[in-house]
């Protein structure tokens, strides 16, 4: 049975399980000209104090973000990948989950809008044995979301989110977030199938995971501080309008 004959169940946290023995999360980036958030974004992921393998993959940036890295100390954590022009978001990270060595794949934006203290929650149900892959929703929960939203924004998402899941026979309320969060195995499954190089990478990703067998996926609430254009928002209304397409095609 597949995914798309399955209800998305959503979860707030219980008790917690303990982390495996040698566990090890891997966190891909995709990053295109964030020179003044990504160095913030990368100190906030190893101030989880979790045993991280943090994949930067630089999509071809112009304003400085590379020299940045050059100097950012790198330690045994930090894996660096550039794209000698910029392909877009979906090029960067099927980059990222085909490079990734740890046990859970999660994907963090170069911005300040995610916030690397969820992952605990966002692996919980995955660590429990009760689901497969988690999408951190921006919408189970008011207090969650803070910042510039423009409504046009929450209400395209929404709007997408609906036709994906009249397709996918999922239940989401935040198709297009940026925290999701698979075992490396089923990721890495779909990883080498991905077409889409820019923002239709995320109703692909939901379609193609949506279509394993027996898969389980399920959404926990998450923080969400939005950033508008000023603050370097790339998304746009074509982007949207291109995520519908890639809806039905997938």
């Amino acid at each position: 049975m597949s995914a798309a004959a399955l209800p998305t169940r959503t979860t707030e946290l219980g008790s917690r399980t303990a982390l495996p023995p040698n566990f090890r999360l891997s966190v891909v980036i995709p990053v295109f000209n964030e020179v003044g958030t990504l160095g913030q974004v990368i100190e906030r992921v190893r101030a989880t104090g979790l045993s991280c393998e943090i994949i930067v993959v630089d999509d071809g940036s112009t304003d400085g973000t590379r020299a940045m890295l050059a100097k950012f100390a790198p330690g045994n954590d930090l894996v660096v990948v550039l794209h000698a022009t910029n392909q877009g978001k979906g090029a960067a990270l099927k980059t990222g989950f085909l490079k990734a060595a740890g046990d859970i794949v999660l994907v963090q934006d170069a911005d300040l809008e995610y916030h690397p203290a969820d992952y605990l929650r966002l692996m919980q149900p995955i660590i429990d044995g009760a689901a497969d892959v988690v999408y951190g929703s921006r919408f189970l929960t008011r207090e969650g979301a803070s910042g510039k939203t423009r409504h046009w924004h929450t209400l395209a998402n929404r709007f997408v989110t609906r036709l994906s899941n009249h397709f996918t026979g999922l239940q989401l309320t935040d198709m297009e977030t940026c925290f999701k969060v698979f075992r490396r195995d089923v990721i890495q499954q779909i990883a080498p199938t991905l077409e889409q190089r820019g923002f239709g990478i995320e109703p692909e990703l939901t379609a193609k995971v949506a279509r394993l067998p027996n898969i389980r996926l399920v959404e926990v609430p998450i923080r969400y501080t939005a950033r508008g254009y000023a603050d370097g928002k790339k998304i746009g209304w074509r982007d949207g309008l291109w995520a519908l397409w890639c809806v039905m095609k997938y």
